[in-house]
């Protein structure tokens, strides 16, 4: 194993013009851990949040004065090229995919908790399996705290980017009716991913008849809380997946503010915190494989462009997936 490896790096909290390639040491992987090859890198905001330090209120985890990890990237497909100590259920060799807690993905090796590894199928590529974690993770976790099931009316707004064309497919798969809002320009291709009726961003919500939906999955978290509630019938739900914020405390009042308008009402309003579930990550995996889901990708970045990647994404309104091809 190489001693040192290029990386993107960032030495203080900021714009991903100020990330840099880099030689690194080559991590070591301590018990509990492998070391990975790292063949394909799916971006998503979270890397620019962290990349940022916003909000604030994000700090203490990742580091005050500038993250603890330097290097940013936490969706990843990669192969399996040492062991650490008490890594026994992985192989040297395995080809698998990881949410890697924190970042550490935009290099050519990394070290993931192997109790995080799900192994990739043969026939998905390196790059699709690199878009599922965080991205179709959030979206089903999003599905399955809103009760989503066959026969069910859904909307998803902000529908275009990782966790919105997940959304749209999976809700699809189960038999429920997804309506969806985005960019003109983007429609076709939402109504390609299932959605059965797509909405304009820009259509006020307060337009559309009440209790027109079973669950609203709301991404672009910028939406009045009252607005939303109203679409939805007695008994449904509204799954904030993210919401805007200040700099310091982000989207904590809007999540505050939902919990008291929930008192009390039987049209609920719930925020999710999504976490890394390698269950059904490989339930994801399946899913690719049989065709059922499909990530859509914008762009594809090889790594001597990942300084590029990150600024792409974050510029915002990315359609689908950003990826970043391994050294």
């Amino acid at each position: 194993m190489p001693e040192t490896m290029d990386a993107w790096v960032q030495n203080a909290y900021g714009p991903a013009a100020a990330i840099h390639r880099a030689e690194r040491p080559t991590p070591v992987p301590s018990k509990g851990q492998v070391l990975l090859k790292v063949r394909a890198i799916a971006l998503n905001a979270g890397d620019v949040r962290i990349m940022q330090g916003d909000p604030m209120l994000v700090r203490p985890v990742f580091g005050f004065a500038r993250p603890r990890q330097p290097i940013r990237g936490m969706d990843v497909a990669g192969t399996v090229v040492a062991l650490g100590p008490g890594a026994d259920a992985v192989r040297v060799g395995d080809e698998v995919v990881v949410e890697l807690p924190g970042g550490g993905g935009l290099a050519e090796y990394a070290v993931a908790p192997a109790a995080r590894l799900v192994p990739r199928p043969s026939s998905v590529s390196p790059r699709d399996a690199a878009c599922l974690p965080i991205a179709a993770g959030t979206a089903r976790q999003a599905l399955d705290a809103a009760g989503i099931a066959a026969g069910g009316r859904v909307l998803v707004i902000a529908a275009s980017g990782g966790v919105g064309t997940f959304a749209v497919q999976l809700a699809a798969s189960v038999g429920a009716e997804v309506h969806a809002t985005c960019a003109a320009r983007n429609a076709a291709s939402i109504g390609r991913l299932g959605a059965t009726t797509v909405l304009d961003r820009d259509q006020p919500l307060r337009e559309l008849p009440a209790g027109s939906y079973d669950a609203v999955i709301d991404i672009a978290g910028t939406a009045p809380l009252r607005d939303l509630q109203r679409l939805i019938v007695d008994g449904g739900r509204v799954v904030l997946v993210s919401g805007q914020g200040g700099r310091v405390l982000g989207p904590v009042g809007r999540m505050l503010r939902a919990a008291v308008l929930s008192v009390g009402s039987r049209r609920r309003i719930r925020p999710l915190s999504a976490v890394a579930k390698p269950e059904m990550l490989r339930e994801l995996l399946a899913l690719v494989e049989a065709g059922t889901i499909s990530p859509l990708i914008e762009a594809e970045y090889p790594f001597d462009e990942a300084g590029a990647a990150l600024a792409r994404v974050e510029a915002g309104h990315v359609v689908g997936k950003i990826v970043v091809h391994g050294v």
